[in-house]
């Protein structure tokens, strides 16, 4: 009999072990960020007092003293990782269209970053569809010299498992095929106007691209229809090198020091607006869940890095930069885990590269929801893109963060555009981002054993395979396999 209860307790300090028990620290953790969560204000001041964070501007040197100043004040061993980049602003911006060059007109537009210097191109108008490989295979003869009109997600009445290609990689196919440049439709309604890279490289392109609204675009499509079309994209804009940082607070591991959790979110913007949606409520929930665990004295076995990006907007720089230091120095191996935070808002469960953190997860997500059954427990998997958690997953490394849920007050049509502004955000919501991703943070950094490790050269390349990734990834020239 005692020996049967031996191995029953045995077994059950074993299965406790597993899973572990983090429930006292997240309630811990749910009453400090309900009632005392600083994301909503820092991020309100920093909107009124910066504006855009655009990468490699004032603005955006302000952001980055900012977000250090803020991170000193809580206590943390704050360090600038500095990097080169290439930095983009825009000076001018014409396009018309017309039934002949002599008939132009002017229609509102915006420039997509890396677009050249200058350029002033006139041509023929060509209508790519949704701007695939198939799209262009169809009319290759007829596109070089032309400027291709593009819609910039999936066009509605596309078969069902049209692929979505970034806009980035609908202006290198456009490049490929001899085109002269790119008008990218926007899908939005009410004229929005949609800026972001248009490059897949971080690196100047060399063809003009420009957005214009879902209304005049569908009007051009209607016109072609019936007669050819023609545009002009006048454009100048600067480029030129500069210095741009990351932002990194160290809270050193207590029992693995040298193991690390890297939690992030990128700090820049884009110029139109302040970015208050991308990304001030995932960049400054990152903050916040720093300020949480200092404020309540957690400790951690593994050592967590919360790191302020700069350069996402503009190609993933900052990260890229970070995770080829970590390379250069052999140090990859040390990052256990990488969280990303890209305007992720009110989750409603966690997301993993690996399917295997699916159990793990759970667990803490039932510890989570006994405090708030807002919380569903929900689990992505899989491999995404472009957002900083790339870099890392290329090398291997499992990502994840928070998932299932919305965007705020409708803010969703207004991502990258001129309305992407602070009345937007959602102070409960924000607090939902902070308090169950400081939950996550916490478990990772603190369970006994995590049961996934950075995988070899072969299984990175067969698990992009699975998940759908090699064709965007070949066509942005980061496809190192055979």
């Amino acid at each position: 009999m005692k020996r049967a209860l031996f191995l029953f307790g045995f077994l059950l300090s074993m299965a406790t072990v597993k899973g572990q028990d983090f429930s006292t620290t997240f309630s811990r953790i749910n009453t400090e960020v309900l009632s005392s969560s600083k994301a909503y204000p820092n991020l309100k001041q920093a909107t009124e007092l910066i504006g855009h964070r655009l990468t490699g501007s004032e603005n955006g040197a302000k952001a980055e003293e900012y977000a250090f100043k803020l991170l000193k004040s809580y206590g943390y061993d704050v360090k600038f990782q500095p990097f080169e980049v290439e930095s983009w602003n825009r000076i001018s911006n014409e396009t018309s269209v017309g039934d002949s060059t002599s008939a132009l007109k002017r229609i509102t537009s915006v420039t997509l970053a890396h677009s050249p210097v200058k350029a002033d191109v006139t041509a023929e108008l060509v209508d790519l569809g949704n701007g695939l490989e198939a799209d262009y295979q169809q009319m290759a003869e007829k596109v070089k010299g032309k400027i291709a009109l593009v819609y910039l997600g999936v066009l509605p009445g596309s078969p069902e498992g049209t692929p979505a290609l970034h806009r980035s990689e609908k202006a290198a196919i456009a490049a490929r095929y001899g085109a002269s440049g790119i008008v990218l439709i926007n899908g939005v309604k009410g004229g929005v106007l949609l800026t972001g890279t248009a490059s897949v490289t971080g690196k100047l392109i060399t063809i003009p691209a420009v957005c214009i609204g879902l209304e005049n675009g569908m009007r051009i499509k209607e016109k072609l229809l019936k007669q050819a079309q023609f545009a002009r994209l006048n454009m100048t804009n600067f480029s030129g090198l500069i210095r741009a940082r990351n932002v990194i607070a160290t809270l050193r591991g207590s029992e693995f020091p040298e193991e690390k959790i890297v939690i992030g979110g990128h700090l820049d913007s884009w110029d139109l607006a302040t970015g208050a949606i991308d990304n001030g409520i995932g960049s400054f929930a990152v903050i916040d869940m720093a300020r949480t665990f200092k404020t309540l004295g957690l400790s951690s076995k593994r050592t967590i890095e919360f790191i302020l990006f700069m350069g996402e907007e503009q190609g993933l720089l900052g990260s890229k930069a970070y995770v080829e230091a970590a390379r250069h120095s052999n140090k990859l191996d040390q990052i256990r885990f990488m969280l990303n935070y890209d305007m992720t808002n009110d989750p409603k469960g966690f997301s993993s590269s690996r399917k295997e953190m699916k159990e793990l997860f759970a667990e803490w997500g039932q510890q989570i929801t006994k405090l708030d059954t807002g919380f569903k427990n929900v689990f992505f998997t899989g491999a995404w893109l472009h957002s900083d958690h790339q870099p890392f997953m290329l090398q291997g490394i499992p990502v994840g963060g928070g998932t299932g849920g919305s965007l705020p007050n409708n803010s969703a049509p207004f991502y990258h555009s001129n309305g992407d502004v602070f009345k937007l955000v959602d102070e409960s919501e924000l607090k939902n981002t902070v308090r169950y991703s400081a939950m996550l943070l916490y478990a990772l950094a603190n369970v006994a054993d995590i049961p996934v490790a950075r995988q070899s050269e072969d299984a990175i390349r067969d698990f992009l395979k699975e998940n759908g990734v090699e064709v965007p990834l070949k066509i942005a020239g980061e496809w190192r396999w055979q």
